[in-house]
């Protein structure tokens, strides 16, 4: 399509979203194929022995593939999630007796769910292939006197070849598709672009990544299909040319790889677009200072301060009622300057990672309705509010029931509602607009909050903790005086009422801005400019 025709098709924001996508490209597939090879690589070396070793074993052949058909059900984002702890437990293992630890974010979580996945297919097909051989043809091999391995190295391998590759190309698609729920337990992927565009409302970014996981499936699915093809036409040519696309393909898509690149510091980022504003914040100003970074976006509040303990990543902003609650267990509310006090100090005495400082505005979990709603049915506070909950459906963030900050309203307050919705945090803003939800758990630094007339309700009982934005820094980075001297003139400097503004930049309906342009426009408001 013409330039021009593209132009009339998509607005200005629309064009600058995807050539901004466009050229994050690189940076999310590069990953992607190294992710979806290794994992495909670790598939094949475990299933095809395996169906070689199960074929002639009935009971062993039922036993192995229901195992197999079981890890299927489990779905894609809870497999990945669950090797997490697994791995965390294993890590502190090996830290005891062997004295170094284990990734437990990132790549090898996911390699291993998306290696367990790529199996059942491959193994599935590997056994009807093998089983599938004219027993005929067989008795033949045997007659001539050949061994046991040579009829399985010899006759049975390259029968069932074809349908062997069947299933390879099953997992292939399987394991591109799924890769992109990896975003989440912090490896880099083409999920990027559909995690962070969902929370954003970036819709060309959502596409964009949609696009490219199905253009990478359908690229590998051609190439392994001539091979199948070849395979069973006995073409050479056919293998050869599909080998041969598989191999440059790949290492195009690796050669990002083998460019100089600075990469020194990695930032994280949790699931909300506040977090994807002060991670490009803070990655400007390392950037401004010569350094490279690269980013984790889109990480679960406890993953992310994990993430940082076991220095997977080097800094990023956490709220000090969550590192009070969730990470402390700490069920009492002191004063502020109590609170930041004592978390720098356990932070420091128990995982060595360093609590920078505040950045000076607070991000709290707040309870919000409707400005008509709310007065129509004369609440003000979470008080008021427990009186009729009863009868109203609340609308959370997909983790807030489960947090500390809710058990404590529960007891406190004795809230009980009469229906749940959880939603992604943006979302969850337009089911209270919709009238999907009566409730939202909001947070108070949150735009929407004034520009939908959301009334945040008072907590008199002082239930939830105050939430301070904090800069912490990895164990490893505790000396690095180039990344603090980078990030001090972040401490201070941010009003709860600039970063509103950036948020909403983000979160509108209309002209909206990405999180990068609202980190620049951020900087400019609060006088951060680059060194």
């Amino acid at each position: 399509m013409p330039d021009g025709d593209m132009a009339g098709l998509l607005s200005d924001g629309q064009l600058d979203a995807l050539s901004g996508a466009w050229n994050l490209l690189p940076t999310y597939l590069t990953p992607h194929i190294v992710l979806c090879a290794t994992a495909l690589t670790l598939g094949l070396v475990i299933s095809l022995p395996l169906a070689a070793l199960i074929t002639d074993r009935p009971w062993l052949r039922r036993l192995v593939l229901a195992f197999a058909s079981l890890i299927q059900t489990i779905p894609g984002l809870a497999l990945l999630a669950l090797f997490y702890p697994l791995l965390l437990a294993l890590s502190a293992l090996a830290a005891s007796f062997l004295g170094f630890s284990i990734p437990a974010l990132g790549f090898l979580p996911t390699l291993l769910a998306l290696t367990l996945y790529a199996i059942l297919p491959i193994l599935r097909n590997g056994v009807v292939g093998l089983n599938g051989i004219d027993s005929a043809v067989v008795e033949a091999a045997e007659g001539v006197g050949m061994t046991p391995w040579q009829i399985l190295m010899r006759v049975r391998a390259p029968l069932a070849t074809p349908v062997i590759m069947a299933g390879v190309r099953t997992a292939t698609v399987w394991t591109i598709g799924a890769a992109t729920l990896s975003t989440p337990v912090g490896q880099t992927s083409l999920g990027n672009y559909i995690f962070t565009g969902l929370q954003t409302e970036n819709w060309v970014s959502v596409a964009f990544g949609c696009v490219a996981a199905a253009g990478l499936a359908l690229v590998a699915d051609l190439f392994l299909g001539l091979v199948e093809t070849g395979a069973s036409e006995r073409n050479r040519k056919r293998v050869v040319v599909g080998i041969a696309g598989l191999a440059l393909g790949t290492l195009a898509g690796l050669a990002p790889l083998f460019s100089a690149r600075a990469v020194t510091y990695t930032i994280g980022a949790k699931s909300f677009s506040e977090q994807y504003i002060l991670a490009d914040l803070i990655g400007d100003r390392l950037r401004a200072d010569g350094v490279g970074v690269t980013r984790k976006d889109g990480l679960g509040s406890s993953i992310a301060f994990r993430a940082l303990a076991h220095n997977d990543i080097d800094a990023y902003v956490d709220y000090s009622g969550t590192l009070w609650r969730n990470v402390m267990g700490r069920t009492d509310t002191p004063s502020r300057e109590v609170m930041l006090r004592e978390i720098a100090g356990w932070m420091k005495a128990k995982y060595g990672v360093t609590v920078l400082g505040a950045l000076g505005f607070e991000n709290a979990y707040v309870l919000a309705m409707k400005g008509e709603r709310a007065r129509t049915l004369n609440i003000t506070s979470i008080a008021d509010l427990a009186r009729v909950a009863p009868e109203l459906t609340i609308g959370d963030d997909l983790e807030f029931l489960g947090r500390p900050e809710w058990t404590s309203l529960k007891s406190v307050y004795g809230l009980s509602f009469k229906r749940r919705r959880s939603f992604n945090p943006t979302m969850m803003y337009h089911a209270i607009e919709t009238g999907e939800a009566d409730v939202i758990s909001a947070y108070s630094s949150d735009g929407r909050i004034a520009a939908l007339d959301l009334i945040a309700l008072a907590d008199p009982k002082h239930a939830i903790p105050s939430y301070d934005a904090l800069i912490l820094i990895a164990p490893r980075r505790a000396a690095d005086k180039r990344l603090k001297r980078a990030l001090a003139p972040l401490i201070g400097a941010i009003p709860i009422e600039a970063m509103r503004h950036a948020n909403l930049m983000v979160d509108r309906d209309i002209d909206k801005a990405s999180p990068e342009e609202a980190a620049r426009a951020l900087a400019k408001a609060v006088h951060l400019q680059p060194r």
